[in-house]
């Protein structure tokens, strides 16, 4: 693919979302278009709709008006099962309240999209497990936690093991909601720099949301989604 004109993987045209009872729309986007393998990090004041957009962009949520392309999928022609099969092929999702399955072990929830994903399970070569394994200890997950339920860990660590899940098996979509709240200092540089060499090798586009400034030069660009949503009530 040439460099200098890459895929455009997300095009919103006038999308407009609004919950039931709402006064006005929560999300009001003109345009946004993200290409391909490009790093967005998206910034905005509480309720401004920031997790509102990643359920959008991943066909959790549909638009109330307009046209919402990802990955060359129009996502509300999509029934609610071709959405959740897409998504679990091509997005890899670090919920902010992580979503991990509590009955399960650290490993167990790590591989868990490889298991529900022929796709993303042929993007690993060799043994998953193993994989897995590499992945939870450049976040600094100690050995000894692997098999433990991970209900058992702290909250840091459970946001580590989401991590790793969402990256496994090189989707080409990485969404990031609030990721590193619960990380201390080392924990959260250690989990930055494996998310962006994660999907630099998988030349897989990352949107980030995040309340933290001092993240946001480590991205391509920028998206205040506040503004954005003006522009939209203003056009």
């Amino acid at each position: 693919m040439n460099s200098n004109n890459p895929a455009v993987v997300i095009e919103l045209q006038q999308v407009r979302f609004s919950w039931p009872g709402a006064d006005k729309p929560t999300l009001n986007i003109p345009e946004l278009k993200v290409n391909q393998g490009e790093h967005l990090f998206i910034k905005g004041p509480s309720g401004c709709g920031k997790s509102t957009l990643l359920s959008l962009l991943t066909g959790i949520n549909t638009p109330s008006e307009g046209s919402l392309n990802v990955l060359d999928k129009q996502l509300s022609a999509l029934s609610g099962s071709q959405r959740d099969k897409f998504r679990a092929n091509h997005i890899g999702y670090i919920f902010q309240q992580f979503n991990l399955l509590p009955y399960l072990s650290v490993l167990e929830n790590v591989v868990l999209p490889c298991q529900f994903s022929k796709r993303r399970r042929s993007q690993v070569s060799g043994d998953l497990h193993k994989h897995a394994i590499q992945l939870l200890e450049r976040l600094h997950l100690s050995s000894d936690l692997m098999n433990k339920p991970v209900a058992e860990l702290s909250i840091g660590q459970q946001q580590r093991v989401a991590a790793a899940r969402a990256l496994i098996g090189k989707p080409e979509l990485v969404i990031a909601d609030e990721p590193t709240s619960a990380l201390d200092h080392d924990n959260r540089s250690a989990f930055i720099e494996l998310l962006l060499e994660q999907a630099n090798q998988a030349n897989s586009t990352l949107l980030f949301v995040s309340h933290d400034p001092t993240l946001e030069p480590l991205f391509d660009r920028s998206l205040d989604l506040r503004q954005l949503n003006q522009a939209g009530e203003n056009a």
